[in-house]
């Protein structure tokens, strides 16, 4: 997309695959090595702070679509009419900014893992969550890059709404024992991200059907994206909150989950 081409990043996809790289090479290799005989870093407020810039971020993002709202049907929003709404009027470029800053914001999250390393939390650094840091800045860099609005618009509402809802657990439970008592509410999140997925190929599968003119590629390979995802979550909430639930019952417990906590 010519708006979008001479933006930070945009022009070239080397640098987000370069940070990728490195990404990747700090959480697999450097990053255990460097930690492997130092003890876990305390970040203090740090951390709080640092969740809730990207609650603040991510809630910028979902407030984009005040700008589509105030012009047209909210419905609209599922078809191709709003892509070409979108090349006719002023207000893309804002639309286009909330876009990249979604992007961007990918990249910010891969500060995510770089924190579990040095904090040696090595348990939350799992195959989901590698997979889900180091895949998102590259597809939403090929989304800004070519689809900055419209289609790709309303993946941006539906994970930035989401984000918002998890760095607000990330940052509370940051806070430390005296809040995280409070915090009964994580397997919820997990259900949110799946119905999250459930509803991004909805609105994919839809978007076939409509003569949307968004490359049909995208379509497929965001399909398949998204299935991956509901796969892997699922597997995660099926391990994290089923089988515990399970095995509590089984041995005469009830689980925190469950509203009382176990013997």
């Amino acid at each position: 997309d010519k708006r979008v081409a001479k933006w930070p990043l945009i022009e070239s996809p080397l640098p987000t695959i370069a940070i990728v790289v490195c990404y990747l090479a700090f959480v697999v290799y450097i990053g255990p090595k460097f930690m492997r005989k130092r003890k876990a870093m305390d970040f203090g407020l740090f951390l709080p702070a640092y969740n809730f810039a990207l609650v603040a971020l991510n809630y910028y993002n979902t407030t984009r679509i005040k700008i589509i709202n105030n012009k047209m049907s909210k419905t609209l929003i599922w078809t191709k009419k709003i892509i070409k709404f979108l090349l006719v009027k002023v207000e893309i470029y804002f639309v286009a900014n909330g876009v990249w800053w979604y992007y961007f914001s990918k990249i910010i999250e891969l500060c995510d893992t770089v924190l579990f390393t040095l904090r040696k939390r090595d348990r939350q650094i799992t195959f989901l969550h590698v997979y889900h840091h180091s895949t998102m800045p590259i597809l939403w860099w090929i989304g800004t890059k070519w689809i900055p609005g419209g289609q790709s618009f309303v993946g941006v509402i539906l994970n930035s709404s989401v984000h918002v809802i998890m760095y607000s657990y990330y940052g509370l439970s940051a806070m430390g024992p005296r809040v995280q008592k409070y915090l009964w509410w994580k397997k919820y999140i997990t259900m949110i991200q799946l119905v999250q997925f459930v509803l991004a190929i909805a609105h994919t599968v839809q978007s076939l059907y409509v003569d949307c003119p968004s490359p049909r590629w995208m379509h497929w390979a965001l399909i398949g994206y998204a299935f991956s995802f509901i796969v892997l979550f699922t597997n995660f909430y099926i391990h994290a909150y089923w089988s515990k639930s399970y095995k509590a019952k089984s041995n005469g417990h009830t689980t925190v989950d469950g509203g009382k906590h176990g013997n």
